[in-house]
């Protein structure tokens, strides 16, 4: 894109995301400081990935700022913040990858196979087994003789 430039923080990270304004403005940096509080998964259930995926931007922004700000001997709220940006950083990816699985387990529901990650796990041995319909399946023969010669129903005097 021409006039955009592709910026990267101080601290050495680079999203890869084009933004007109500089990352490390101190305004932004205060804003986003301010308003980071402990993110909760279901609230980031309803959002849209394009809205998460500004959110770990900003969440990494700030999780560099606090690291510079820690070399710099900020202080000691500043340092145990760090703790829950990572968290949150770990919410949102996570988030945003079960939101990825659940729309690819919806796109492969139709079709004949699917990928090794989206299937079940279970075990080797019960992957491997016998569905119920193949053990159940009697040959033509063996069809003809249940038919023909059915086990005896005995009754017993009392």
């Amino acid at each position: 894109m021409p006039g955009k430039r592709r910026e990267t923080l101080a601290a050495g990270f680079d999203f890869g995301l084009q933004r007109e304004t500089p990352l490390l403005n101190p305004q932004i940096l205060l804003k986003m400081a301010s308003s980071s509080s402990k993110i909760r998964a279901f609230e980031l259930q309803s959002k849209s990935k394009q809205d998460l995926l500004e959110q770990l931007h900003e969440l990494k922004t700030e999780l560099s700022s606090l690291r510079v700000q820690k070399i710099a001997g900020g202080s000691a709220s500043k340092l145990t913040k760090i703790n829950t940006v990572r968290k949150s950083i770990a919410r949102v990816l996570t988030v945003i990858n079960q939101k990825q699985r659940q729309n690819l387990r919806e796109f492969y529901k139709k079709s004949k196979y699917t990928p090794l990650d989206l299937r079940y796990k279970k075990t080797r041995a019960i992957r491997r087994r016998l569905t119920e319909k193949e053990a159940s399946a009697i040959t033509v023969k063996q069809h003809k003789k249940n038919i023909h010669f059915p086990a005896r129903k005995i009754a017993l005097k009392a």
